[in-house]
């Protein structure tokens, strides 16, 4: 399963998942909002493809339709209104063993930049904390968990064959477009991905 295809599971499996719709030249986007735009390839690397993350919906509009003519023959340009990370990471489930990678606020911060508040390294047996072993609180963990078990079960063919299920996702709120957020706290996940 690669970026392309967990974007439809995402939808097709019961956990919270950004808002996304496929981007096409007569899409509507709401300017009283911020969007981020996402690539999505269904054959080649899928890795460091073009986003524009936050941006206004002229930009966003611009930007979709210049992916859109790149990548429309191997894939899809998606858009969802842009949110505030508080807490970012990223989780993977292997067949015995979850490991959970958090980091202050954007996910960037982890994957671009390295940096990492915990690690959480779980087993049957054990909980390793690596890191700021406070930097989840209990009801953060807890809900991670709920979404970690839906995903082991849904996948758990993937995981028996020795695959491991990616999954990156936030703890966020909504913003208005001068990037104050609105609302409660809400966990969301935004790609999901196995890998050999």
């Amino acid at each position: 399963m690669n970026k392309y295809m967990g974007f439809f599971e995402l939808k097709d499996i019961n956990i919270p998942t950004v808002p996304w719709k496929e981007f096409h030249t007569h899409s509507t986007l709401d300017s009283n909002m911020l969007w981020t735009l996402r690539v999505a390839v269904e054959n080649s690397n899928d890795l460091n493809l073009p986003r524009f993350v936050g941006v206004r919906s002229d930009e966003a509009y611009r930007n979709g339709v210049s992916l859109l003519s790149k990548y429309k023959d191997n894939g899809m340009v998606i858009y969802y209104p842009y949110f505030i990370a508080k807490k970012s990471g990223v989780i993977e489930i292997s067949a015995h063993r979850t490991v959970i990678e958090a980091v202050d606020k954007d996910l960037w911060n982890l994957v671009t930049y390295g940096k990492r508040d915990v690690t959480l390294i779980l087993s049957e047996e054990t909980k390793e904390f690596i890191g700021d072993k406070d930097f989840l609180v209990q009801e953060e963990l807890d809900t991670l968990d709920k979404y970690i078990r839906i995903i082991r079960g849904k996948y758990r063919d993937y995981l028996f064959e020795g695959k491991s299920i990616f999954a990156e996702w936030s703890f966020a709120y909504n913003t208005d477009v001068n990037q104050k957020p609105i609302g409660e706290k809400y966990l969301v996940f935004y790609e999901l991905r196995s890998v050999n």
